[in-house]
């Protein structure tokens, strides 16, 4: 079987991991410390937060931002994007993709801001940078707060700015089908001293000394465990994007019955998922099916027509999108006979 994903770890990660056992300090510690200092440095960023996971990071950066009234999404993502926006009180309001890159269309978020809008949170999908000089100057023409969704974007690059460093707050997943993996975990940055510190407080109980809590908090810590490894992933994060590159590049030759992937020549893609497009999704995942290859559908139910979201949006783009794009297996683990297995399998359909 030739996965659709395959985390990587090896005697690095398991090493950190023994040496975190050892040294008995397992809660929050220097290690969540370095994590942050070093991943703050690579994203060319100059506060970074350790958080529990991509979910509670999008929850902490909403929070940071004080943000209510209503927040720019798109649909096509994952759901936390939105549900997210909920948690905190506020309206998540839904806009169109840009079909060839399955970004979040900077127009269409310019003709849904209200009296009510206080952010824009467009999302870097599958490894690729959103337009941030639109965005970027959309915020800041009516005054609202940019958040990146860089969760599936780890070392993507936007006109030789990495994914993290270009909005008001950036957030992160590292579960184990990103880029780079701390097992589980989230990091949102910031420039933001204020901001960082809230955040910082708010995911520690809200304590300013211990035992004292002086604001609203809960627990959304990262382990020492986490960080170790996480530590040790960000050191080969760029060997395994090169890689995935290579993969993608190889792809992007070979398939000849479907729509490969658009790359913006501003971006740096790092393809977290190699997502294409066919008008027979069908015929192609039983060809795929048959030849052991994994496949991922992300997203096929869009996050406006989550039955926790309840949204009558109407969003065309998005919709026929979810019926169309399927995901390949691009990860740095595929050989090289993985890879014209995979070709083979989809070019039958063609």
């Amino acid at each position: 079987m030739i996965q659709i994903s395959k985390p990587i770890t090896g005697e690095e990660e398991k090493k950190a991991v023994c040496d975190v056992l050892d040294s008995a300090w397992l809660a929050q510690g220097p290690r969540v410390k370095e994590f942050e200092d070093r991943f703050a440095a690579y994203c060319g960023a100059k506060h970074a937060v350790a958080t529990t996971n991509g979910t509670q990071a999008l929850i902490l950066a909403l929070h940071a931002a004080k943000i209510d009234g209503e927040v720019l999404v798109p649909s096509f993502t994952f759901a936390a994007t939105a549900t997210t926006v909920k948690a905190v009180g506020a309206k998540p309001v839904f806009v169109e993709v840009d079909e060839k890159t399955f970004n979040m269309d900077a127009e269409d978020a310019r003709k849904k801001i209200t009296d009510k809008t206080t952010a824009i949170m467009p999302v870097h999908l599958y490894g690729q940078c959103c337009d941030m000089d639109a965005f970027r100057e959309l915020a800041e023409d009516k005054d609202l707060t940019l958040i990146e969704d860089a969760c599936q974007a780890h070392g993507a690059e936007f006109r030789g700015r990495k994914a993290g460093s270009m909005g008001d707050l950036a957030c992160f997943s590292f579960y184990p089908t990103k880029n780079m993996t701390s097992v589980e975990g989230g990091m949102i940055l910031t420039d933001d001293a204020e901001k960082a510190e809230g955040m910082r407080l708010f995911r520690n109980q809200g304590q300013t000394r211990k035992y004292w809590h002086e604001y609203e908090g809960y627990n959304f810590r990262m382990t020492e465990v986490h960080a170790a490894v996480g530590l040790e992933q960000l050191k080969k994060l760029d060997a395994f994007n090169k890689a995935r590159r290579k993969n993608a590049a190889f792809y992007d030759d070979a398939l000849k019955s479907v729509e490969t992937p658009f790359v913006d020549k501003r971006c740096t893609h790092v393809y977290h998922q190699y997502t294409i497009k066919t008008r027979d999704r069908d015929a192609l995942v039983k060809a795929l099916e048959a030849a052991g290859i994994g496949y991922g559908m992300f997203y096929p139910i869009p996050a406006h027509k989550q039955p926790v979201i309840g949204s009558s949006a109407s969003l065309p783009i998005t919709e026929k999108l979810a019926q169309e794009v399927i995901s390949i297996p691009v990860h740095p683990a595929i050989t090289e006979e993985d890879l014209h297995a995979v070709a083979k399998a989809v070019n039958s359909t063609g």
